[in-house]
Order: structure tokens, then C-alpha cells, then sequence
């Protein structure tokens, strides 16, 4: 098959705002922007430079309700340091029911999208993964 996914598309109210949040998270790169919609990339030159699916957010009208039905999970090599890193840029912790006893944390951007945490691999993990 020649499909391939190009981006994840995320509503929000203000798209500046929101990407502006997710470019310090990941440490992204914008590479379109206009009013109604910002595109964040890999960066360039980076193993996940056209790669890694896109970031596109899109101006609508309405908040967020309700849970996300499709959601990002990142792995960091230090959890708790990018949890509280995190925190800092504007996300928060949520309850979506995932109980005490998970591996990840379920977090909210500002927007209130979940998204989760991973916890770091092992060396023994790392070294068996292309990253």
C-alpha cells in the first residue's frame, strides 16, 4: 500500500495558542501559519523529519467537550522531569478513569486534550528499538 498518514488534525479555538504549547513540548517547528490554522513538524533533518505525522490545528468554533476519542502518547527518557515540564507549559494531570496502578500519566494540554506520558524504556528496550 502506498498510504501513509500525513497529519493529526486538532480543533481548537486558538490554534496560535495551542500550537505554540505543543512546539515547546516536542520541540517542534512551525512551517505554516495563518489565522485559522498552524502546522507543527519534526525538525529538520531529525529521524523524525517526514516521518513522524504532522500537527495541524484548526480554528473551530466550539471548545472541547467530552473525551478525546484519538489521543498522542509520548515516551520521554525521564518521566517525572517531563511531567513536571510539562506542568510548567500549561498541561495538567487528568482522571479518565486510568486508575493508580498504570505506567503512564494521563495528562491534559491546554485545550484540555488528553494525551499520555509514557514511562521511559529500559536500556534492554532502547537498545532493541530503532529510537
Amino acid at each position: 500500500m502506498s498510504l501513509r498518514i500525513q497529519c493529526f488534525c486538532i480543533d481548537t479555538t486558538d490554534p496560535d495558542r495551542l500550537a505554540t504549547f505543543w512546539q515547546s513540548a516536542l520541540g517542534w517547528r512551525r512551517t505554516h501559519q495563518e489565522d485559522d490554522e498552524v502546522v507543527l513538524e519534526p525538525p529538520a533533518g531529525s529521524a523524525e523529519d517526514g516521518v513522524a505525522p504532522d500537527l495541524l490545528f484548526l480554528r473551530v468554533p466550539e471548545a472541547k467537550a467530552g473525551k478525546n476519542r484519538l489521543h498522542l502518547e509520548v515516551r520521554p527518557r525521564d518521566q517525572a522531569a517531563e511531567v513536571a515540564r510539562l506542568e510548567g507549559l500549561g498541561a495538567r494531570r487528568v482522571d479518565v478513569g486510568q486508575g493508580s496502578d498504570v505506567s503512564w500519566v494521563v495528562m491534559g494540554d491546554p485545550d484540555g486534550n488528553e494525551f499520555c506520558v509514557l514511562r521511559a524504556l529500559t536500556d534492554e528496550e532502547r537498545a532493541g528499538s530503532p529510537g
